[in-house]
């Protein structure tokens, strides 16, 4: 019996220092659109929403690299990720003839989440996945339609949530792992985990869960890297089949140097 043969998916993450660099976005954009067959883009857009709020007066606070989301914050994050941001990346795949979605969880109910329970931190309205729902996904891949998914979810009950993208990426990677061979793809504006944060060179080329967590403990992984290490493990320990963490240049040359994570 001829074995089934699952297609390539990349899902691909941008945060917001590619996202604020119009240079860069463009130039990221153009390279994705040429990806050629089922592909999902994912982003942030924290800068962009702290300047807003900024602007409006309002305080915003981050511990290890998460945001603490008041309601004032929530309704900042939703007008800029599911607004602004969004529709201006779908417009710029469209420029490119990649016919493009922008979704946050809410629609299609594709990302359902709850509320983070309070430990030693409340984070105010900021939600953990419970469930990407898979098969709309990929109604939207058969129909050769890229979903774009900004960092905003929903509990089914009418509350939306501020939800770390990486996260979101990293979720709807291995959702999708049970279909698809799944690639998910890290892109940020270093060329990958540094061993120096002074040497923009100094590219720690594999990290397996052993070397993570003696990075971790000698501090050389701080603050926003960390969830994003943690995210990329748990998609690989739910059958991702590649997880990386480059600058935009991977996605058209897999070759140049950057960070690959394994088991």
């Amino acid at each position: 019996m001829r074995e089934h043969v699952k297609k390539r998916l990349l899902v691909a993450k941008i945060g917001g220092n590619i996202i604020e660099d119009p240079e860069a976005l463009t130039s990221f954009l153009e390279d994705f659109s040429k990806v050629e067959g089922p592909k999902i883009l994912v982003h942030g857009g924290g800068k962009s929403a702290t300047r807003l709020a900024a602007q409006l007066g309002v305080k915003t606070e981050m511990i290890d690299g998460r945001r603490i989301t008041s309601a004032e914050n929530l309704d900042i994050v939703v007008m800029t990720y599911a607004g602004l941001l969004n529709k201006t990346i779908v417009a710029g795949l469209q420029h490119r003839h990649c016919n493009a979605l922008g979704l946050t969880g809410a629609d299609a109910n594709v990302i359902l989440a709850k509320k983070r329970p309070v430990q030693f931190v409340d984070y105010g309205y900021v939600g953990d996945v419970v469930k990407v729902n898979g098969d709309i996904i990929k109604a939207f891949l058969n129909q050769e339609i890229t979903p774009v998914f900004c960092a905003v979810t929903h509990d089914g009950q009418g509350q939306l949530f501020n939800t770390n993208a990486d996260t979101i990426a990293s979720e709807i990677a291995s959702e999708m792992s049970a279909d698809y061979e799944v690639s998910l793809f890290y892109c940020f504006e270093l060329k990958g985990v540094l061993e120096n944060i002074e040497d923009k060179d100094s590219v720690i080329e594999h990290i397996d869960l052993e070397k993570y967590t003696a990075l971790r403990e000698a501090e050389v992984i701080t603050e926003g890297m960390l969830p994003k290490l943690q995210n990329c493990f748990d998609a690989l320990q739910k059958r991702v089949n590649k997880v990386h963490i480059a600058n935009a240049d991977f996605i058209k040359d897999n070759t140049t140097k950057h960070t690959t994570l394994s088991l």
